[in-house]
């Protein structure tokens, strides 16, 4: 069991669900963010926190002299879309070349297991559904193209230099827990857009497009589920990648060799009318 664990973007909404999943079952657990879209408060009290960026080059060395991590769980990314294709150096400036320095430092710090929060964005618009680990990338906007050059670094480090990965790929998170929700400036997701309409801090809830070839004339997107995304991230520190089989909740995928990406999925997609109907 790996005892020491560094949480990248540990103060964000899906890095502070997978902190408290860690601390649960026992692990040590450091959270490095620099608290440019996390929040302090969303941080567990028995976590350790230190606030910086992982391109801070002489920050991550001393933090892994320091805290001689088993593991690194790797969530400190930019993730709009939009932001990404209006300002793709910034993108590709923390989403690659500072992951790239954490990386580097790990490796020096003799780190062996690396989880990579990827995302499907690396498919773009595939051309066969259902996708598959095997589907081939297309990416379609900066932000994918940043995830899928990192899941290719990470594979030359598997090959070259050791290290065990992991990059769990998935589309939307949704959801809360008892300790943890989303709070983001904007929000973009629509579930909690759906809530502040029905509390009343929203007049309404844009659905962009009702021509779509869908049961409801939308687009179909796939959620999980918060917690079943951290289950997989926790999972992910101590499966064998040698031919062994992941299980997450709902979510299983094969993982083998040194580094292995791996698509995290409910199998169903769900239209945003049907996501409105359902929640109103």
């Amino acid at each position: 069991m790996t005892a020491r664990v560094l949480v990248t973007g540990g103060a964000g909404y899906i890095g502070s669900v997978v902190v408290d999943q860690l601390l649960d079952r026992g692990f040590h657990v450091v959270v490095l963010d620099d608290l440019s879209t996390g929040h302090r408060g969303a941080v567990a009290k028995d976590a350790s926190f230190v606030e910086g960026n992982v391109g801070d080059r002489a920050l991550i060395e001393a933090l892994l002299e320091r805290e001689r991590v088993d593991a690194i769980m790797h969530l400190a990314a930019f993730a709009l879309v939009p932001e990404s294709v209006a300002q793709p150096e910034k993108y590709r400036a923390n989403n690659v070349t500072a992951a790239r320095v954490l990386l580097d430092a790990a490796v020096r710090a003799n780190v062996r297991r690396f989880v990579f929060s990827s995302s499907c964005a690396v498919y773009g618009h595939p051309a066969t559904i259902p996708i598959s680990e095997d589907t081939p990338q297309a990416p379609v906007n900066p932000y994918g193209e940043t995830k899928r050059e990192f899941e290719r670094v990470l594979s030359e480090y598997g090959l070259r230099r050791g290290l065990a990965a992991v990059s769990l790929r998935y589309f939307n998170a949704a959801g809360a827990t008892e300790r943890r929700g989303e709070d983001h400036d904007p929000e973009t997701h629509l579930i909690p857009n759906v809530l502040a309409v029905a509390l009343g801090k929203h007049r309404a809830v844009d659905v962009f497009g009702t021509d779509y070839p869908t049961p409801d004339g939308t687009a179909v997107r796939d959620y999980i589920h918060v917690a079943d995304i951290a289950d997989a991230h926790v999972r992910a520190l101590d499966v064998s990648l040698v031919n062994a089989r992941l299980f997450a909740g709902a979510l299983a995928a094969v993982v083998a060799w040194r580094t292995r990406n791996v698509f995290l999925t409910i199998g169903v997609g769900m239209g945003l009318l049907w996501i409105l109907q359902a929640m109103w």
